[in-house]
């Protein structure tokens, strides 16, 4: 995917003037910041075997929240924490039942209907305007001329590399994708890491609907629709596998990036817009195909090599 989005970038550059502009280049970061900031959740989920299709719901639930306290007169910096409490809360609950033995889809796609339902019930359908200086800066700010959305991206893209490469919550999230029954036979608390990595998914899901409720100066129940799809498809393009075992935080984010770009450079080739989404799912499509029959090639190479050194060991 460095490769694919390397040449993207290249051809882009060779057929639009505005393309490499600071200021195109600054506004796809921009809209890529909430795609990577629920990504690096969903790539941990996605480490388990497991998946989130709630992300873009919690995202909508979170928006309206957003609106519905700043307008009744909540300081920041109160609201701000307890809404990423809701989504951890949220994540919390969809782990719980996880665990109970209902499958991750399942659960899941309950919550992308319910939760989205609870953010129609609790607006009324209406969006609220948010009016604050706090979420002024997080969605329209920004330090030495790069926004605030994709630093904030970045922040939470480093810490989740840490958290996935560096520790051992991370590790164990790795063991319990790649083989369950083993990783519980060697002692790990595996219902304790899928209600972890439930969890700090829906944080991150509530911290992307603060970063788009801001960006757009209002919470509504229709943020966030589809863009569950956007983070499943950033991440598994990024080289993140359905199956678990194997994920990458970097991949993510050249996966959203990738997304964004591609959506981007359409449209300042004046494409139809609707084709945006073809294009997305032909490229999803083979990013999959390409990484599997790769990781076979490799394994296959591995494996030849390892008969090798043995053969001639003897």
């Amino acid at each position: 995917m460095f490769l694919v989005l390397a040449l993207w970038i290249v051809i882009l550059s060779l057929s639009s003037e505005h393309f490499l502009t600071a200021t195109n280049l600054l506004n796809v970061a921009r809209q890529a910041a909430p795609l990577i900031i629920i990504g690096v959740g969903m790539t941990f989920v996605m480490s388990t075997a497991g998946i989130d299709l709630s992300v873009g719901s919690t995202v909508a639930l979170i928006s309206v929240l957003a609106g519905s306290w700043l307008s009744a007169g909540l300081p920041a910096f109160v609201v701000l924490p307890l809404l990423l409490l809701v989504g951890a809360l949220l994540g919390s609950l969809s782990g719980w039942v996880i665990t109970l033995g209902v499958p991750a889809f399942v659960v899941t796609l309950a919550g992308l209907t319910s939760i989205r339902g609870l953010a129609f019930v609790y607006s009324d359908g209406y969006a609220t305007p948010i009016v604050n200086p706090v979420m002024a800066w997080i969605g329209r700010g920004g330090i030495l001329g790069v926004n605030a959305p994709f630093l904030i991206a970045m922040a939470v893209a480093v810490l989740g590399w840490f958290l996935l490469n560096r520790t051992r919550f991370g590790l164990h999230a790795l063991a319990t994708g790649g083989r369950e029954e083993a990783a519980r036979v060697m002692g790990l608390a595996i219902n304790r890491i899928k209600i972890a990595v439930y969890a700090l998914t829906g944080a991150l899901a509530a911290l992307g609907g603060i970063v788009i409720s801001a960006r757009l100066s209002n919470g509504s129940p229709n943020a966030g629709v589809m863009l569950e799809l956007e983070v499943i498809a950033a991440t598994v393009l990024g080289g993140t596998s359905l199956f678990g075992g194997r994920a990458t935080i970097a991949g993510t984010v050249v996966g959203a990036l990738l997304i964004n770009f591609v959506r981007n450079g359409l449209n300042l080739l004046g494409v139809n817009p609707y084709w945006v989404q073809v294009v997305t799912g032909i490229i999803l499509v083979l990013a999959v195909l390409v990484n599997t029959v790769l990781s076979r090639r490799v394994e296959s190479w591995a494996r030849a090599t390892s008969e090798g050194d043995e053969g001639n060991a003897e």
